[in-house]
């Protein structure tokens, strides 16, 4: 083969292949919470043109263990800031792509037809107010378990229920031993409670009780190549902002 018609042949391959990559799905390793939102707007991201998203879901602290240990992926969602500044200062984050894009609320549930009384107020005993244990997720682990020990030491009931807490690996973990009644209270997101027609919301924790609840988005280094329009579309598409609204979170970034 001549050199010339060997270089058009090596032009044509890495052309083909950069095709190829631009083809393979955006990888997104997101928080448990996000699931049924992100699934829904992936099929919005497809029949928009794209090839179908690769979800993976979990907490937001393992998620990032994992990347930082090199799994493959391309947009990391957290739960909290806490974990999204563990990448940054990992050097695993692009410099200029994370964006706060989501808000949620913090809530007291139990399965339905359970309630009891509850005040959110210091003077309130809330150990007294049920027995058995109080599901969420792992304190100083999993951000909403973090969460929740802000807002009960806020309030004064950490040190009564600290011994009751059950520690799940995520959010929706800790919903399902709630809907399960294994666990006859728990504290979960608000978006969480809202998707399950087996537990109902007994009270809301105020925003004070707690630092703001935050999700930030961030593109991940050495990302596929249509990583960036997607959060582009996360960002500014009425169908994203239509989905998320429906699922209960506040918008921050649209």
């Amino acid at each position: 083969m001549r050199p010339l018609s060997r270089s058009l042949v090596l032009i044509g391959l890495l052309a083909a292949a950069s095709a190829v990559r631009a083809e393979e799905p955006v990888r997104v390793f997101a928080a448990a919470s996000l699931t049924n939102a992100l699934g829904d707007i992936a099929a919005q991201w497809q029949k928009s043109g794209h090839p179908a998203l690769s979800l993976a879901f979990g907490a937001s602290s393992t998620l990032a263990k994992q990347i930082e240990a090199g799994a493959p992926a391309d947009l990391f969602a957290s739960a909290d800031l806490s974990w999204m500044d563990y990448l940054v200062s990992r050097d695993r984050i692009v410099p200029g792509s994370r964006v706060n894009l989501l808000g949620n609320d913090l809530v007291l549930i139990v399965p339905k037809d359970h309630r009891f009384p509850v005040t959110m107020a210091a003077g309130f005993e809330l150990g007294r107010a049920f027995s058995g244990k109080l599901c969420t997720g792992e304190p100083g682990v999993v951000p909403v378990g973090t969460y929740a020990r802000q807002s009960l030491e806020y309030f004064g009931w950490w040190a009564g229920l600290a011994e009751r807490i059950v520690g799940t690996d995520d959010v929706r973990t800790a919903l399902v031993f709630v809907e399960r009644g294994e666990c006859p209270a728990g504290i979960v997101y608000a978006t969480d409670a809202a998707i399950s027609d087996k537990v109902e919301i007994l009270a809301r924790f105020p925003p004070e009780s707690h630092q703001p609840i935050q999700y930030p988005f961030g593109i991940v280094r050495d990302a596929r190549p249509d990583t960036q329009a997607f959060l582009a579309f996360l960002q500014a598409s009425p169908e994203a902002a239509a989905i998320f609204q429906h699922y209960g979170f506040v918008l921050l970034a649209h």
